[in-house]
């Protein structure tokens, strides 16, 4: 029988190999080297980066998808589950260091118990370089809440409060909004969403699989009212979700259950287009498992939610998406007035999730593209994943310029 140290270091093994085999294929180093941010780029042509904002106003561009992540070590309230923290969980373990180095949080800083406000730092520095009127929607990300309205940290992959979204995007107002994520089944969420929403926030995010929200659940009927009321977006996980599992109710991330807040009148925008593994077709007499995407795009055809039924385009290009989800986004023009940008930051900075020979093999990326993109990545992955946005093609098909028109669909932000 093997020891359990043989176990842990087979599994540390394991996931190494992981991120090597995923490196193999992408253009790049395995880990972000974390390039000085500021541009022009050597190696990376002005004129090929001035190409990214033709036909779009950066005044309008809000990245509506952008985590804010903490350990608390400023006094934020911000934590990350032990578990991503303790070598003999490598897989929990390398995701941490994965999504750290994915931000630039380098080991100094953690050593030096600067996680917090290194993350910030970097992210403020990467969205100076936009022009000036771009904006990032942080997240808030709420703990893990049981029927019964008790919190589960035992659930819970990261936390952070509502106040520490609110005081960062306070900071620099002119580059940050702020997103509250209040679990539905807490006693008092009412008085938490009525606070976020007189404290400014434009919008709510909940991760029904890791946060253990079911959305038929009756009790939500106020909540949902609430928020349609306000005109308050919704932003929904649909889809599988493996990089924050929490519950792991994968469920609960059924695109068809996204129907409840949509008969209360909520906007919602469902994250990733739902574009990740698969749900049940709960419209069948007898369910089945089909591609999630189908079912978002269910949804996104049916009438009754032509107002109020949106999707954000962010983690789209990832190597675990089917090329016929990139090739259907690019091609269906008819979605692009609901469809909005979003980047999953800090994602676009772990360099393997998005391997560009993989998007030239599918024909949805120009060769000639591959070297810039890869260079900007180096440096600002921001840009990078806005630039691959917009490069990408699918029989001459691409993402329209309302896909970058986004700040119209959220509240006006009080002066």
């Amino acid at each position: 029988m093997l020891s359990r140290r043989h176990l842990l270091c087979c599994g540390a093994a394991a996931a190494a190999g992981l991120f090597s085999a995923l490196a193999a294929d992408a253009a790049g180093p395995l880990r972000n080297p974390c390039g000085h941010a500021s541009l022009p780029i050597p190696g990376v042509d002005p004129e090929w980066l001035k190409r990214i904002w033709d036909g779009i106003d950066p005044a309008q561009l809000w990245d509506v998808h952008a985590h804010l992540i903490g350990t608390g070590d400023s006094g934020s309230g911000c934590w990350i589950a032990p578990s991503l923290s303790q070598w003999w969980h490598p897989v929990e373990f390398a995701r941490k260091h994965a999504i750290l180095n994915g931000a630039c949080v380098d080991p100094r800083s953690v050593a030096a118990g600067d996680v917090d406000r290194a993350y910030v730092r970097r992210l403020t520095a990467l969205a100076d370089e936009f022009p000036v009127g771009a904006r990032w929607l942080l997240f808030a990300f709420d703990e893990a809440v049981d029927a019964s309205g008790h919190r589960r940290p035992d659930w819970t992959t990261f936390h952070v409060p509502d106040a520490y979204a609110r005081a960062i995007a306070a900071e620099r107002p002119d580059r940050f909004g702020w997103v509250a994520s209040i679990h539905p089944n807490r006693d008092d969420a009412l008085e938490r969403l009525d606070r976020a929403i007189a404290g400014g926030t434009l919008a709510m995010k909940w991760l029904p699989s890791s946060m253990a929200i079911d959305l038929r659940d009756a009790r939500l009927r106020p909540f949902y009212d609430r928020l349609a009321a306000a005109r308050i977006p919704l932003i929904v996980h649909c889809g599988e979700e493996h990089a924050v599992p929490g519950a792991d109710r994968q469920d609960l991330g059924n695109p068809l259950l996204l129907r409840e807040p949509l008969r209360h009148g909520v906007r919602v925008i469902a994250a990733h287009c739902a574009s990740l593994g698969h749900a049940m077709d709960l419209d069948l007499p007898r369910p089945r498992s089909v591609p999630a995407f189908e079912l978002f795009a269910r949804l996104m055809d049916e009438p009754a939610w032509n107002g109020l039924l949106l999707g954000d385009v962010s983690a789209m290009f990832q190597f675990n998406r089917r090329p016929e989800v990139w090739r259907t986004v690019l091609r269906r023009k008819d979605w692009h007035d609901r469809l909005l940008h979003g980047s999953d930051y800090p994602l676009p900075g772990v360099l393997p999730l998005v391997q560009l020979p993989q998007l030239v093999r599918a024909g949805v990326l120009d060769e000639a593209h591959v070297a810039p993109l890869g260079a900007l990545r180096n440096h600002h992955p921001l840009m990078f994943d806005l630039a691959l946005k917009r490069f990408a093609r699918w029989q001459g098909d691409a993402l329209s310029a309302p896909v970058f028109a986004t700040a119209r669909h959220f509240p006006v932000p009080a002066a």
